[in-house]
């Protein structure tokens, strides 16, 4: 029995969502949305089937008691998250695939505020990328494109010439709002048997990903991935 060949892109820029995608942070994520659910008598697992990869911000609106003060509860949130790396660990093959990939060639685009990012990105052992758009950068936050737009830009390169990696199906949105080729990482659910999109792939992790870098004649890189 043959197998597929693996897919193989050429593109100018790979952007890197982070929870989920290059860091496994779930045990926390979990452990403080159910820590909130209890306190306001909220069902936690409507609560975390609609917050991955979406700002907290948002999260807490959507799901706070009329009247709550949203701000302070979303501060309170994030400095819970802040405070626990227990159990963050880089998806295996991340770290050596972000160091095959030239730096200005990479962007991380979280939902994260820079200071979680920074502390999850460390825990993990991983390498921040120059090139970041967190929260705090964008007026909306995904399902919305603009942090993938803006972080393609920043970078110089054109959607089409982009890959995402994502996991969440708010960031998945965001990055095919962009027009940019999107690379699902972790395994389909059990059950889970929808055909992805033109332009789209699933990995379980960076275990078997290669990438070979090329300098164009304007200065740019030409990255070759194989999945």
């Amino acid at each position: 029995m043959s197998h597929p060949a693996a897919p193989v892109l050429t593109v100018r820029a790979v952007l890197f969502d982070m929870d989920g995608t290059l860091v496994d942070s779930t045990a926390i994520v979990e452990q403080v949305w159910l820590e909130f659910a209890e306190r306001y008598g909220l069902d936690f697992n409507e609560i975390l089937r609609t917050s991955h990869g979406v700002q907290a911000g948002d999260t807490v609106r959507r799901y706070a008691p009329a009247g709550s003060d949203v701000a302070a509860l979303t501060a309170e949130l994030g400095e819970m998250e802040r405070s626990r790396t227990d159990g963050v660990i880089a998806l295996p093959g991340a770290e050596a695939l972000l160091a095959g990939l030239p730096d200005d060639a990479i962007a991380l685009v979280t939902s994260a505020d820079s200071v979680l990012a920074d502390i999850r990105m460390r825990a993990a052992g991983l390498t921040m990328p120059s090139t970041t758009v967190t929260a705090e950068s964008v007026t909306r936050g995904k399902p919305h494109p603009e942090g993938y737009l803006k972080a393609a830009a920043l970078l110089g390169a054109d959607p089409a010439d982009v890959v995402v990696f994502e996991d969440a199906p708010a960031g998945i949105a965001a990055a095919r709002a962009a027009g940019m080729r999107t690379v699902v990482v972790g395994k389909a659910p059990a059950g889970h048997t929808a055909e992805l999109g033109a332009g789209m792939w699933r990995i379980p992790d960076y275990s078997a990903v290669t990438v070979t870098s090329v300098m164009d004649n304007d200065g740019g890189h030409l990255l070759t991935l194989t999945l």
